[in-house]
């Protein structure tokens, strides 16, 4: 799903190795993908982005042929600060100091962690379908309740959540991502039995929990120690979103990212649910290349 590409495996700390793909030429553009899959999202659009960049995608640690180590009682192994340390470990063993960084779901919030504590890497930020973490877990009522009831589900103690996703992994891939706005249609079946394979692996479940209950924790007051500190993005931002998911219903995507740049930040919706860019790949890529000149 990659011609051109070549794969790698980069260690990245002691025990811990990030997989990925890296292709084309020109600028270094980094890519990061969401729940519940893995740098196969970029497919439709890697390619023609390699014509123009050098591209890099990667699967988060926990996420598709990256390391799973084991959670920790603080769940620092999967805070999103150590996360971002992965990826910027990766582009300088690739030999990259600076780059361009888009992220979507999950790997919009690694990318804005690696935005805030490596602002000299990061070139421009984009981000797909997200608000910041800290506004949306504040800002939680019923109705984004009760369509990231996943949010909820994976932050409870292990191994209960684990445990169910790994009686039926395959099953989990499809409900998640079949129960959003457009179902299982623009999905390649090539590319869902890829997150499915992934999400059978040893340690998969327990890193996909791990993720979660950072987010709910140590992500929190990482979040709230730059707000208290009034510590912003500075690099250029955009921001877009699906004109019909659950960011668009719950959150105003624009105002929450303003209030955490210290620059406007240019976006809006995309004609789409969650899964940009699988949904809408020719609108994603035509936003990347007008936004990171």
């Amino acid at each position: 799903m990659f011609d051109g590409f070549r794969e790698f495996d980069i260690d990245v700390e002691d025990g811990i190795a990030i997989h990925g793909v890296v292709g084309g030429e020109g600028p270094p553009l980094l890519l990061l993908h969401g729940h519940p899959q893995t740098h196969v999202i970029w497919h439709r659009i890697a390619q023609r982005l390699a014509e123009r960049y050098t591209v890099v995608a990667t699967d988060l640690r926990g996420y598709g042929d990256s390391s799973k180590p084991e959670g920790d009682e603080q769940h620092l192994n999967y805070s999103k600060r150590r996360m971002a340390q992965d990826q910027v470990a990766v582009m300088q063993a690739l030999g990259f100091e600076c780059f361009f960084l888009c992220g979507h779901d999950r790997g919009g919030r690694v990318a804005h962690r690696l935005a805030l504590d490596h602002a000299e890497r990061v070139e421009k930020l984009m981000v797909l379908d997200i608000a910041p973490t800290l506004a949306m877990y504040e800002g939680t009522d019923l109705a984004f309740a009760t369509a990231y009831w996943h949010w909820f589900f994976l932050i409870q103690p292990k191994p209960l959540p684990e445990s169910w996703i790994e009686a039926a992994p395959g099953d989990y891939v499809t409900r998640i991502m079949g129960s959003r706005h457009a179902g299982l249609g623009p999905f390649d079946p090539q590319a869902i039995a890829e997150y499915q394979r992934c999400l059978t692996l040893p340690g998969a479940a327990h890193g996909l929990c791990e993720d979660y209950r950072a987010s709910c924790t140590i992500d929190l007051e990482h979040d709230r120690a730059d707000r208290d500190a009034g510590r912003h993005l500075r690099m250029p931002l955009a921001v877009w979103w699906g004109e019909f998911g659950t960011i668009e219903r719950c959150f105003d995507a624009l105002a929450e990212w303003q209030a955490v740049s210290q620059d406007s930040v240019e976006g809006g919706t995309l004609p789409c649910g969650h899964y940009l860019p699988e949904e809408a790949p020719d609108a994603v890529f035509q936003q990347i290349i007008d936004f990171m000149r």
